[in-house]
């Protein structure tokens, strides 16, 4: 499908929704193969949905002049490139050096009230990791949704967020968005009667239009980082939310 009108609300809930981190694990994709995929989602139906591309700040300099916003994660020094819109710092960063670097800074910090404090203070927005090694349970992630919601603090997801409802044991992204967007966090990251169309983001009996939607996503989550970006739209598909 064509990017949807301004007032449809599939438009709203995932614009640029996913930056494509296809150099990490566990894609782990050469940089000229990752290059030629992010060129094909773009170019594709679908491609309103992808966001910036997420690189290493010491892989930089191999994008060669590759015409992408980048969301650079620091594991080294921070590159000089006009490119960079946004950085990711890994637990553990000295937060007080991050302040001021891009347009947009993330931190990713255990998901507790103090720590996320810190970062609102500071106004650095926090980064969340649903998936990998260790997966936050409902709970724990509802509660720093919750936290931000409280705080004014924006945030982005990464990792095991594939599937657009929940799978086994990981987390769907249709259900993070319905927990930015509703409230009710612990329901909303469980529920499977979500359901989007251009009128509507809906959950039960309450529908969320496209100013709220788009609120959510700029004032709380404004997306996630994902190796792959064709598995979640595949999904939106198979839910007939992206059907043509």
């Amino acid at each position: 499908m064509a990017a949807p009108a301004a007032t449809d609300v599939r438009r709203a809930l995932f614009e640029r929704l996913i930056d494509h981190a296809a150099l990490f694990p566990p894609a782990s994709m050469a940089v000229a193969d990752a290059l030629r995929e992010d060129e094909r989602l773009r170019s594709s139906a679908d491609g309103w949905i992808v966001g910036r591309f997420v690189v290493p700040a010491s892989r930089v300099a191999e994008l060669g002049a590759a015409d992408l916003r980048l969301t650079v994660v620091f594991d080294g020094p921070l590159p000089a490139d006009s490119r960079i819109d946004a950085v990711e710092a890994p637990p553990g960063a000295d937060l007080e050096s991050l302040v001021g670097l891009a347009p947009e800074v993330y931190a990713e910090v255990p998901p507790e009230p103090l720590e996320l404090a810190r970062l609102a203070d500071l106004g650095v927005r926090a980064k969340f990791r649903c998936g990998g090694a260790t997966v936050p349970s409902v709970g724990a992630l509802a509660r720093a949704i919750q936290c931000c919601r409280e705080l004014g603090l924006v945030f982005k997801a990464t990792a095991g967020l594939h599937h657009a409802l929940p799978t086994g044991d990981e987390h769907g992204f249709l259900n993070l968005l319905a927990a930015a967007v509703f409230g009710d966090e612990e329901a909303a990251l469980v529920a499977r009667d979500l359901g989007v169309t251009a009128d509507g983001f809906a959950w039960g009996d309450r529908v969320a239009a496209a100013v709220d939607v788009a609120r959510a996503r700029r004032d709380l989550l404004v997306g996630f980082g994902s190796c792959s970006v064709a598995e979640p739209v595949a999904e939106l598909h198979a839910l007939g939310i992206l059907a043509a």
